[in-house]
């Protein structure tokens, strides 16, 4: 445990962070997950959707500075791909 207080603090800020953070990557995994499942069932309306809100969620985690900008590009990218297929 840090004895000074300045790195006490940190330590406060970096909990809540990493709390938030993990929160963010876990609702951007379930929204991913709902494009595959709408893809693979063949609903073509559904996926796009699903597809714009996913696209939605990986820009403002990617401007929180949860994701980096060319993971959520790459994310979105390969989410568009399934989801036209």
């Amino acid at each position: 445990m840090a004895n000074i207080r300045s790195q006490i603090k940190r330590n406060k800020t970096n909990e809540r962070r990493r709390e938030r953070n993990k929160a963010v990557r876990s609702a951007l995994k379930t929204s991913e997950k709902k494009v595959r499942a709408a893809a693979s069932e063949g609903d073509a309306e559904g996926a796009a959707e699903r597809l714009r809100e996913a696209s939605r969620a990986l820009d403002k985690a990617a401007s929180a500075g949860v994701l980096h900008k060319r993971t959520a590009a790459r994310h979105k990218s390969r989410l568009a791909r399934s989801a036209s297929s």
